[in-house]
């Protein structure tokens, strides 16, 4: 696994161990930043999930101004510091070791906010669903923020109240689902 672009292009980074993990292929990370492109540069990124933090260093890497990494496992956390020290971007990163919906409602007491939510659930489990509502429900998403999940292409996806696909793109055996924010007055439209 490496940086795919940006400042720390090229980098190496380690990953964990077993058959739970399964890191976000490079040709994936290519084509969800060229998604994200205009998006990313200044965002403050939130990445659930973030296993060994491939992601959340990629959109550093490509300009974002902070990443909020959150993982539960304590090996995957230890994974994620070390890249954050190869990479040098500790400062810009801060890493809540904590269950995905705690570290919600914590980042919602605080009163912080994101451009970007990445989250990369393990697949066929329904934590899509149960994380995208409890998005919803804690109201983290800055205005004109994005949403975006991959999941297994056999996971349907659907927007809470309050949100919708803005774009879904299958991969392989992956599906990236971008949802926005929408106006309470708005239809809702595909």
């Amino acid at each position: 696994m490496r940086v795919v672009a940006g400042s720390a292009k090229g980098r190496k980074l380690k990953s964990r161990d077993g058959k739970d993990t399964r890191p976000t292929t490079d040709r994936l990370k290519e084509a969800l930043f060229a998604m994200l492109q205009f998006e990313v540069p200044e965002a403050r990124f939130l990445d659930l999930f973030a296993g060994s933090g491939g992601i959340g260093i990629e959109a550093i890497s490509r300009g974002a101004s902070q990443c909020v990494f959150v993982e539960k496992s304590r090996d995957a956390a230890s994974c994620i510091r070390e890249n954050l020290t190869l990479t040098g971007f500790r400062p810009v990163s801060e890493l809540l070791l904590k269950e995905v919906s705690a570290a919600i409602r914590s980042l919602k007491e605080e009163g912080r906010r994101f451009d970007i939510i990445f989250m990369d659930p393990p697949y066929d489990k329904g934590l899509e669903m149960q994380t995208l509502i409890c998005l919803a429900e804690n109201d983290i998403l800055a205005e004109d923020g994005l949403i975006v999940i991959e999941s297994s292409v056999n996971t349907k996806i659907e927007a809470p109240q309050g949100f919708s696909i803005w774009k879904e793109r299958d991969h392989g055996i992956s599906r990236l689902t971008f949802l926005r924010s929408i106006e309470p007055d708005t239809v809702e439209s595909r």
